[in-house]
Protein backbone atom coordinates (compact mmCIF):
# COMPACT_ATOMS: atom_id res chain seq x y z
CA UNK A 1 0.00 0.00 0.00
CA UNK A 2 1.47 3.33 -1.09
CA UNK A 3 0.19 6.73 0.08
CA UNK A 4 -0.75 7.58 -3.52
CA UNK A 5 -2.82 4.42 -3.98
CA UNK A 6 -4.55 4.92 -0.63
CA UNK A 7 -5.47 8.48 -1.61
CA UNK A 8 -6.86 7.24 -4.91
CA UNK A 9 -9.00 4.62 -3.15
CA UNK A 10 -10.44 7.28 -0.85
CA UNK A 11 -11.04 9.74 -3.69
CA UNK A 12 -12.93 7.05 -5.61
CA UNK A 13 -15.11 6.15 -2.62
CA UNK A 14 -15.71 9.86 -1.96
CA UNK A 15 -17.44 10.06 -5.35
CA UNK A 16 -19.43 6.81 -5.26
CA UNK A 17 -23.17 7.18 -5.98
CA UNK A 18 -25.02 4.56 -3.90
CA UNK A 19 -28.41 5.58 -5.33
CA UNK A 20 -27.50 5.06 -9.00
CA UNK A 21 -27.13 1.60 -10.51
CA UNK A 22 -27.68 -0.67 -13.50
CA UNK A 23 -29.64 -3.91 -13.74
CA UNK A 24 -29.40 -6.17 -16.79
CA UNK A 25 -32.12 -8.49 -18.07
CA UNK A 26 -30.17 -11.59 -19.17
CA UNK A 27 -27.39 -9.77 -21.01
CA UNK A 28 -25.02 -12.67 -21.63
CA UNK A 29 -22.06 -11.69 -23.83
CA UNK A 30 -18.95 -11.42 -21.63
CA UNK A 31 -17.52 -8.40 -23.46
CA UNK A 32 -20.81 -6.51 -23.06
CA UNK A 33 -21.05 -7.30 -19.37
CA UNK A 34 -17.43 -6.30 -18.86
CA UNK A 35 -17.95 -3.01 -20.69
CA UNK A 36 -21.07 -2.18 -18.66
CA UNK A 37 -19.32 -2.87 -15.36
CA UNK A 38 -16.35 -0.76 -16.51
CA UNK A 39 -18.70 2.12 -17.29
CA UNK A 40 -20.40 1.70 -13.91
CA UNK A 41 -17.08 2.18 -12.17
CA UNK A 42 -16.21 5.14 -14.39
CA UNK A 43 -19.37 7.08 -13.44
CA UNK A 44 -19.16 6.24 -9.73
CA UNK A 45 -21.53 3.28 -9.50
CA UNK A 46 -20.40 0.82 -6.85
CA UNK A 47 -23.06 -1.90 -7.27
CA UNK A 48 -24.12 -3.67 -10.44
CA UNK A 49 -27.23 -5.88 -10.60
CA UNK A 50 -27.76 -8.60 -13.18
CA UNK A 51 -30.06 -11.45 -14.03
CA UNK A 52 -28.24 -14.75 -14.48
CA UNK A 53 -28.08 -15.59 -18.21
CA UNK A 54 -30.09 -18.54 -19.38
CA UNK A 55 -28.50 -21.99 -19.74
CA UNK A 56 -25.72 -22.18 -22.29
CA UNK A 57 -24.11 -18.84 -21.49
CA UNK A 58 -21.26 -18.00 -19.18
CA UNK A 59 -22.22 -16.15 -16.04
CA UNK A 60 -20.66 -12.86 -15.02
CA UNK A 61 -18.45 -14.14 -12.15
CA UNK A 62 -16.48 -16.24 -14.65
CA UNK A 63 -15.77 -13.25 -16.85
CA UNK A 64 -12.35 -11.63 -16.65
CA UNK A 65 -12.91 -7.92 -16.01
CA UNK A 66 -10.49 -5.29 -14.82
CA UNK A 67 -13.27 -3.46 -12.98
CA UNK A 68 -14.81 -6.39 -11.15
CA UNK A 69 -12.85 -5.81 -7.95
CA UNK A 70 -14.16 -2.24 -7.68
CA UNK A 71 -17.84 -2.89 -8.41
CA UNK A 72 -19.95 -5.18 -6.22
CA UNK A 73 -22.17 -7.54 -8.23
CA UNK A 74 -25.65 -8.68 -7.22
CA UNK A 75 -27.20 -11.57 -9.15
CA UNK A 76 -30.82 -12.68 -9.45
CA UNK A 77 -32.53 -15.67 -11.00
CA UNK A 78 -35.23 -13.45 -12.49
CA UNK A 79 -35.33 -9.79 -13.43
CA UNK A 80 -38.52 -9.42 -11.40
CA UNK A 81 -36.59 -10.40 -8.27
CA UNK A 82 -33.96 -7.77 -8.93
CA UNK A 83 -36.45 -5.06 -9.80
CA UNK A 84 -38.53 -5.80 -6.70
CA UNK A 85 -35.46 -5.47 -4.48
CA UNK A 86 -34.42 -2.20 -6.04
CA UNK A 87 -37.93 -0.75 -5.84
CA UNK A 88 -38.21 -1.75 -2.20
CA UNK A 89 -35.01 0.24 -1.61
CA UNK A 90 -36.61 3.32 -3.19
CA UNK A 91 -35.13 3.11 -6.69
CA UNK A 92 -37.04 4.14 -9.80
CA UNK A 93 -36.54 1.79 -12.75
CA UNK A 94 -35.77 3.38 -16.13
CA UNK A 95 -35.92 0.71 -18.83
CA UNK A 96 -34.06 1.32 -22.09
CA UNK A 97 -37.00 0.13 -24.16
CA UNK A 98 -38.83 1.34 -27.24
CA UNK A 99 -42.57 1.65 -26.59
CA UNK A 100 -45.47 4.06 -26.96
CA UNK A 101 -44.66 5.58 -23.58
CA UNK A 102 -40.89 5.87 -24.11
CA UNK A 103 -39.28 9.30 -23.71
CA UNK A 104 -35.92 10.73 -24.72
CA UNK A 105 -33.31 9.45 -22.27
CA UNK A 106 -32.26 13.03 -21.49
CA UNK A 107 -35.78 13.92 -20.32
CA UNK A 108 -35.70 11.96 -17.04
CA UNK A 109 -34.16 12.90 -13.71
CA UNK A 110 -31.17 10.70 -12.88
CA UNK A 111 -30.36 12.59 -9.69
CA UNK A 112 -33.08 10.67 -7.84
CA UNK A 113 -32.45 7.07 -6.71
CA UNK A 114 -32.69 5.12 -9.96
CA UNK A 115 -31.61 2.01 -11.83
CA UNK A 116 -31.09 1.73 -15.58
CA UNK A 117 -32.63 -1.51 -16.86
CA UNK A 118 -30.91 -2.92 -19.95
CA UNK A 119 -32.17 -5.84 -22.01
CA UNK A 120 -30.41 -8.81 -23.55
CA UNK A 121 -28.67 -8.72 -26.91
CA UNK A 122 -31.17 -8.92 -29.81
CA UNK A 123 -34.22 -9.53 -27.58
CA UNK A 124 -33.94 -6.33 -25.54
CA UNK A 125 -35.87 -5.80 -22.30
CA UNK A 126 -38.32 -8.66 -21.71
CA UNK A 127 -42.05 -7.97 -21.64
CA UNK A 128 -42.38 -8.66 -17.87
CA UNK A 129 -39.48 -6.32 -17.10
CA UNK A 130 -40.86 -3.59 -19.35
CA UNK A 131 -44.22 -3.88 -17.61
CA UNK A 132 -42.80 -3.23 -14.12
CA UNK A 133 -40.45 -0.40 -15.15
CA UNK A 134 -41.45 3.06 -13.94
CA UNK A 135 -40.45 4.71 -17.22
CA UNK A 136 -39.20 3.71 -20.66
CA UNK A 137 -36.34 5.68 -22.18
CA UNK A 138 -34.88 5.67 -25.68
CA UNK A 139 -31.76 7.08 -27.33
CA UNK A 140 -32.73 8.90 -30.55
CA UNK A 141 -31.34 7.17 -33.66
CA UNK A 142 -30.54 8.91 -36.95
CA UNK A 143 -29.40 6.00 -39.10
CA UNK A 144 -30.57 2.67 -40.43
CA UNK A 145 -29.80 0.52 -37.38
CA UNK A 146 -32.54 0.10 -34.80
CA UNK A 147 -30.49 0.38 -31.63
CA UNK A 148 -27.07 0.75 -30.10
CA UNK A 149 -25.09 -2.15 -28.71
CA UNK A 150 -26.23 -2.67 -25.11
CA UNK A 151 -22.87 -1.67 -23.61
CA UNK A 152 -22.76 1.47 -25.78
CA UNK A 153 -26.31 2.35 -24.74
CA UNK A 154 -25.29 1.93 -21.11
CA UNK A 155 -22.38 4.32 -21.58
CA UNK A 156 -24.52 6.96 -23.31
CA UNK A 157 -27.27 6.88 -20.66
CA UNK A 158 -24.87 6.79 -17.73
CA UNK A 159 -22.89 9.70 -19.14
CA UNK A 160 -26.10 11.75 -19.02
CA UNK A 161 -26.73 10.56 -15.46
CA UNK A 162 -23.21 11.65 -14.52
CA UNK A 163 -23.72 15.07 -16.14
CA UNK A 164 -26.92 15.68 -14.19
CA UNK A 165 -25.37 14.56 -10.93
CA UNK A 166 -22.29 16.70 -11.47
CA UNK A 167 -24.50 19.74 -12.08
CA UNK A 168 -26.29 19.04 -8.81
CA UNK A 169 -23.01 18.66 -6.91
CA UNK A 170 -23.58 15.02 -5.97
CA UNK A 171 -19.95 14.10 -6.65
CA UNK A 172 -18.74 16.80 -4.29
CA UNK A 173 -19.98 15.09 -1.13
CA UNK A 174 -19.36 11.68 0.42
CA UNK A 175 -22.60 9.77 -0.12
CA UNK A 176 -21.73 6.27 1.07
CA UNK A 177 -22.75 5.31 4.58
CA UNK A 178 -19.74 5.38 6.89
CA UNK A 179 -19.85 1.63 7.56
CA UNK A 180 -20.02 0.82 3.84
CA UNK A 181 -17.23 3.29 3.09
CA UNK A 182 -14.83 1.75 5.60
CA UNK A 183 -15.78 -1.81 4.64
CA UNK A 184 -14.98 -1.18 0.99
CA UNK A 185 -11.84 0.79 1.79
CA UNK A 186 -10.48 -2.09 3.85
CA UNK A 187 -11.33 -4.64 1.16
CA UNK A 188 -9.52 -2.59 -1.46
CA UNK A 189 -6.50 -1.98 0.73
CA UNK A 190 -6.19 -5.51 2.13
CA UNK A 191 -8.17 -7.99 -0.01
CA UNK A 192 -6.57 -11.14 1.40
CA UNK A 193 -7.04 -10.06 5.01
CA UNK A 194 -10.63 -9.06 4.23
CA UNK A 195 -11.28 -12.46 2.67
CA UNK A 196 -9.90 -14.17 5.79
CA UNK A 197 -12.02 -11.99 8.09
CA UNK A 198 -15.15 -12.61 6.03
CA UNK A 199 -14.56 -16.37 6.03
CA UNK A 200 -14.15 -16.48 9.80
CA UNK A 201 -16.68 -13.74 10.59
CA UNK A 202 -14.08 -11.47 12.14
CA UNK A 203 -14.38 -7.67 12.24
CA UNK A 204 -11.93 -5.83 10.05
CA UNK A 205 -9.04 -4.31 12.04
CA UNK A 206 -8.79 -0.51 12.01
CA UNK A 207 -6.61 1.34 9.49
CA UNK A 208 -4.35 4.32 10.09
CA UNK A 209 -4.28 7.48 7.96
CA UNK A 210 -2.12 5.73 5.35
CA UNK A 211 -4.28 2.63 5.02
CA UNK A 212 -2.04 0.41 7.13
CA UNK A 213 -3.56 -1.95 9.72
CA UNK A 214 -3.12 -0.39 13.16
CA UNK A 215 -0.66 -2.45 15.23
CA UNK A 216 -0.74 -5.07 12.51
CA UNK A 217 1.84 -7.39 14.07
CA UNK A 218 -0.15 -7.46 17.29
CA UNK A 219 -3.35 -8.18 15.32
CA UNK A 220 -1.69 -10.97 13.33
CA UNK A 221 -0.37 -12.52 16.53
CA UNK A 222 -3.80 -12.46 18.13
CA UNK A 223 -5.37 -14.06 15.07
CA UNK A 224 -2.71 -16.77 14.92
CA UNK A 225 -3.20 -17.54 18.61
CA UNK A 226 -6.98 -17.72 18.18
CA UNK A 227 -6.83 -20.09 15.26
CA UNK A 228 -3.60 -21.82 16.27
CA UNK A 229 -2.07 -20.96 12.92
Amino acid sequence: MTPERYKRYKATLDRRQPDLTVITDRVHKPHNLAAIVRTCDAVGIGEFHYTVPRAGYRSLPGTAMGSQQWVTRRSYDTVQEGVDQLKSAGFKIFAAHFSARAVNFRAVDYTQPCAILLGAEKQGVSAPAAEVADEHIIIPMQGMVASYNVSVAAAIILNEAQRQRENKGLYNQVRLKQADYHRLLFRWCHPLVAEFCDKHQLPYPPLDHEGIIVEQQKWYSQVKASFKI
